[in-house]
Parts: structure tokens; C-alpha cells; sequence
């Protein structure tokens, strides 16, 4: 596992005594940078790992699980990296920001070797030789490559084989005379292509568009594939610069590519709009591609967007001189000054409008107001002539009780009829309406046993009748116990309670009998006198259904516009 993951101050105290040298991050879940760096802290781990040379352990702790643990390590930004050697002892140094490129020099520095014994070098024997040694040895070996003679071709010759052993020892001495120019051919050769080498590096380098591609691989790289595992400068240099894995990439790659005819060529120079130095000088936001300067300037964009993908940018942010701070601080006071005014405008426009607004709201409010006020009028101008209907009414019947009184009184010499029971003083009841000649109360009262025909066509008249009395309220309340009376038998025919009127009992002698109009009225839909001198009404069997739901709707519109 390259990145070992802790959760508590224990853990992290065991892994740092369990490790010669440890990297420990401090980060947390809501930390923008945290997120951003963690995919390369991830492959410097695996990286480390991969490599024999060096003996690095890496772990990762989050804010959340170490809770107030945190403390004891002085941890006060997110993400923090501590380097610890000497088993956790020492704690070689700190970070604090996602500085990744100043963690590996820290690392570099502190060392972080693996001891790796007494070994052999890949394709070589057991033999230690010196580096000069070595650089003899292979020069020799290019020299002898170098100074052996080309194949020269078989001539044909007719002579003897006498001749031929005679002819011998002569070409042994002519091919040695011939060696000496042969050695200094190869010299001028050699010195020549170290000029021509040395005119063209002198050429590449007059031009500065070209760099070198390998100043910007790991020194620590090369002296490992170098010094500890035998390759070549060059070999080391193409293993790095065709891996991406450091030291076992490099390896891996030199393994499947060592028997390949360029090998061992000279890396050239490339183009540096091309190459570029690989020097990441700011970070960049890769969601809206803004460039920052410093890490201070990326956790504050990322605490106030909420943005996480961030990335190194090779991209440089050029400080501002002091004209163009001054010029910068002109057009930002420019740019606030249109803004201010832009909203003062707007503001003035809004003002208009609320005023507009305002006015308007009060004139349906006093519009509003008035209409109220006039249908208040309204009503009261009509109660007030409803009351004074009802008093010119109520005075026409009192003049005409009067008139009736004097005319009585008149006809029995001064004397009016009563009728004594008892319950003393009981006249039969309130005549409202008579006619003209004074008929009406006298005639009831002379005959008080008269039957009362009643017919279904003058239902509306006793209605009328019954509406007509307005003193206290009398009228009214005897439409709503007729109502009573004739909604239970419409709406339950089958109950036989309903089919029954007591006349005797209190309800029935002050509220329907004094009225004019309101026993003929249940006559009229179906009730009749109860058989055997009962003081009762009873429903007849062959009442009109139909004529019951017509009388209830008719008392109901009575009562409703009493």
C-alpha cells in the first residue's frame, strides 16, 4: 500500500516508530488544496516505493477522525507535511500549503537512503572497480574497436606455395609499417569529429530558442541508475526522460530497450517553445483557467467557489510595476465609479417607481375607502327606512285595532265581547287582518266552534297571512314551527310520530293557533281533526307528497324574507 491511511494520534505514533523516515500529511475532506494535491502526493508515494535506493514510508491523517488529537502535532494549516526520521525521533522539517516541489527537496535533503549491502552490478561480475578503472577500460575497448584494420580483399596468384611461405613474413612487416599511419588516421579522426562536436554544441548553443533536455532530470535518479546500478550517463538520461515512474520506470524501460541501435547516441537539444523549462512557477484552476500566483491566492479562491481541481501551471504571474499598480488602481477606481453610478441611476429609477407605485396604492385605498363607505350609507339608509316602514305599519295597525275597538263598542253599547276561561283573560287570538266592516274577532269569538274550511289553492294566501304579523316578531315564529311541522312529514313519510299535531300542548296554543291562517294552512296540505273529540291533527293517509315539498319550499322563501 503507497499511501497509508490513519485515524488516530496512536496510529500515527506507531507508524512513525515502525518507519526509519515517514512523510505524514495532516489534510482534511472540506480543504480544497488537500483534494488537489493528493493525486500527486499519491504517485510520489508510489514512486518512493518503487525505488530500492530509498527507504520512505508515506502517510495520510484527515481532520474529522484525529479530532482534538490534532493538537499534540501542531498542525494550525491544511494540508501539512511533516518529514520524521530516526524512527519518529526527529522531526526533520515541515510544510504547510500544497508545495509539493519544496516536499521533494526537503526529502531530498534529509536523505532517506535504504542501505542496500554489497551487490553486482546488472551484466557484470563480482569485481568493484573504481570509476576511473572503468572509464579506462571502456575507452580501450573503443580504441581496439577503433584501430582494428578493415578485411582487404584475396588476390589470385599463380605462384607456388613455396612463394607463398616465403612471400609471408614480408607481409607480417608490411602490416605493421601500415598500423602506425592507420593510428594516426583514427587520432585525426577522432580529433576532428571532437571539433566538429564541439563547433556544433558551440553552434546550439548560439541559438537560445534550443535548451538541453535533461537539466530538468532528478540528480538523485541519475546517481542511483549511475553509481548503484552501472548504466551509462546517457542511458540513465533516456531511461528518465521515456518514463514517468522515476528509477523503476527507468530501469524497466533501459530492459526492453537495450538492444536498440541508438541507444547509446547523443541526446540533442530540443526546442524550448516546444520542451519548455518544466518549472511550474503558479497554479491554475483547471474549471475557470485562472492563474494564481501563490498558494494563499488558490486556498482563497477555493474557499469562496467551492472549486477543487486545481493543477501546477509552468505559466509565470509577472508582477505589476508601480506604473502599472498605478494604472491598475485607476481603473479599478474608474470601474467602481461607473458601477456607483450605474446604481445610483438605478436606484433613482427605482425610487420613481416605488413613488408611482405609492401613489397609486393610495388612490385605490381612498377609492376603496369611499366605496365602503357609500355601501355603508347604503345599508344604513335602508335599514332606517325598513324600520320606518315598519313603524308606519305597525302604527296603521294600531289605528286600525283601535278603530275596531270603537266600533265594538259601539255595536254593544259601550261594552266589547271576551271570552273567560280557566286560565282567566284568553281572547282566541290577534285579528291583524280584518275587513272593513270590523268582522273578524267578533265573529270568532261568537263562534268558536265554527269549522274552518280550508283549500290547497289559497296555501299562498295563508302564508301571506301568517307574514302579515310583525309585532315582536309573532309571524316568524310561527313560519318556523309551520316549517317544523310540514318538512317532518315531507321528509319522513314513514315515521309515524310526524303524522300527529298535539293542539294542547304550549307550543301549539301560543305560537300557530293565535294566528290567522296557520291551522287552515294544515288543513290544506293533508292534516285533519283526530276522530273521538282527541285534541290532535293527524296526517291523512291520502295527503299529497308532492304538495307537502311544495309547502316547505314556500314557508322556507316566507321565513328567509320575513
Amino acid at each position: 500500500m503507497t499511501l497509508n491511511e490513519l485515524d488516530t494520534a496512536d496510529s500515527v505514533n506507531d507508524f512513525k516508530t515502525a518507519n526509519a523516515n515517514v512523510v505524514i500529511c495532516f489534510s482534511a475532506t472540506w480543504c480544497g488544496p488537500c483534494k488537489a494535491a493528493k493525486p500527486a502526493f499519491t504517485a510520489m508515494a508510489s514512486q518512493h516505493e518503487a525505488d530500492p535506493s530509498i527507504d520512505l514510508k508515506y502517510g495520510i491523517v484527515y481532520e474529522h477522525t484525529l479530532g482534538d488529537g490534532i493538537h499534540q502535532f501542531g498542525v494550525r494549516a491544511f494540508p501539512t507535511y511533516v518529514v520524521y526520521t530516526n524512527n519518529g525521533s526527529r522531526e526533520f522539517g515541515r510544510i504547510q500549503g500544497a508545495n509539493l516541489e519544496k516536499l521533494k527537496s526537503m526529502i531530498a535533503e534529509a536523505g532517506c537512503k535504504a542501505d542496500l549491502g554489497v551487490g553486482n552490478t546488472l551484466g557484470g561480475t563480482g569485481v568493484t572497480v573504481s570509476p576511473e578503472e572503468a572509464r579506462a577500460q571502456r575507452l580501450a575497448m573503443f580504441e581496439k574497436k577503433t584501430a582494428a584494420p578493415a578485411p582487404e580483399p584475396v588476390k589470385e596468384s599463380s605462384t607456388t606455395d613455396a612463394n607463398a611461405d616465403t612471400d609471408a613474413p614480408m607481409e607480417i612487416v608490411e602490416d605493421d609499417k601500415k598500423e602506425a599511419p592507420k593510428e594516426e588516421e583514427a587520432k585525426k579522426e577522432d580529433t576532428t569529429s571532437s571539433e566538429d562536436v564541439e563547433m556544433k554544441e558551440e553552434d546550439q548553443e548560439a541559438e537560445p530558442e534550443m535548451v538541453d533536455p535533461t537539466e530538468k532530470l532528478s540528480k538523485e535518479d541519475l546517481t542511483t541508475l549511475t553509481e548503484s546500478m552501472g548504466f551509462t550517463l546517457i542511458r540513465a538520461q533516456k531511461g528518465l526522460m521515456n518514463s514517468s515512474s522515476g528509477v523503476e520506470g527507468a530501469v524497466e524501460w533501459l530492459m526492453s530497450h537495450q538492444d536498440d541501435a541508438d541507444i547509446d547516441e547523443p541526446i540533442a537539444k530540443v526546442s524550448a517553445a516546444d520542451f519548455g523549462d518544466g518549472v511550474a512557477r503558479s497554479y491554475k484552476c483547471n474549471t475557470t483557467g485562472k492563474v494564481f500566483s501563490n498558494m494563499a491566492n488558490l486556498e482563497l479562491h477555493a474557499n469562496r467557489t467551492g472549486h477543487t481541481d486545481f493543477s501546477e501551471c509552468t505559466e509565470a504571474v509577472k508582477p505589476l510595476t508601480e506604473e502599472e499598480k498605478a494604472a491598475k488602481i485607476l481603473e479599478i477606481k474608474a470601474l467602481l465609479k461607473a458601477k456607483r453610478t450605474e446604481r445610483e441611476e438605478v436606484e433613482k429609477v427605482d425610487d420613481v417607481d416605488r413613488e408611482k407605485q405609492r401613489r397609486s396604492m393610495g388612490k385605490e385605498m381612498n377609492k376603496t375607502k369611499e366605496e365602503m363607505d357609500r355601501l355603508a350609507r347604503k345599508r344604513e339608509t335602508k335599514i332606517r327606512k325598513k324600520e320606518k316602514d315598519n313603524f308606519k305599519r305597525e302604527r296603521a295597525r294600531i289605528r286600525a285595532e283601535i278603530e275596531k275597538d270603537k266600533l265594538e263598542r259601539k255595536a254593544n253599547a259601550g261594552k266589547m265581547s271576551s271570552k273567560l276561561g280557566v286560565d282567566g283573560y284568553n281572547p282566541p287570538a290577534i285579528q291583524y287582518d280584518v275587513d272593513a266592516d270590523g268582522a273578524g274577532v267578533a265573529d270568532v269569538a261568537a263562534h268558536p266552534h265554527k269549522k274552518i274550511k280550508a283549500s290547497a289553492a289559497k296555501i299562498d294566501e295563508y302564508i301571506s297571512k301568517v307574514s302579515a304579523y310583525r309585532a315582536g316578531g309573532d309571524g316568524g315564529k310561527c313560519l318556523k314551527i309551520l316549517i317544523i311541522y310540514v318538512k317532518n312529514v315531507a321528509d319522513n313519510p314513514g315515521e309515524d310520530k310526524f303524522k300527529r299535531i298535539k293542539m294542547d300542548n304550549k307550543v301549539y296554543k301560543t305560537k300557530v293557533k293565535p294566528f290567522v291562517g296557520a291551522k287552515a294552512l294544515l288543513l290544506a296540505v293533508g292534516f285533519k281533526p283526530a276522530e273521538g273529540g282527541e285534541a290532535a291533527l293527524v296526517l291523512s293517509e291520502d295527503a299529497d307528497q308532492d304538495l307537502l315539498t311544495q309547502t316547505k319550499q314556500k314557508l322556507e322563501a316566507a321565513f328567509a324574507s320575513y
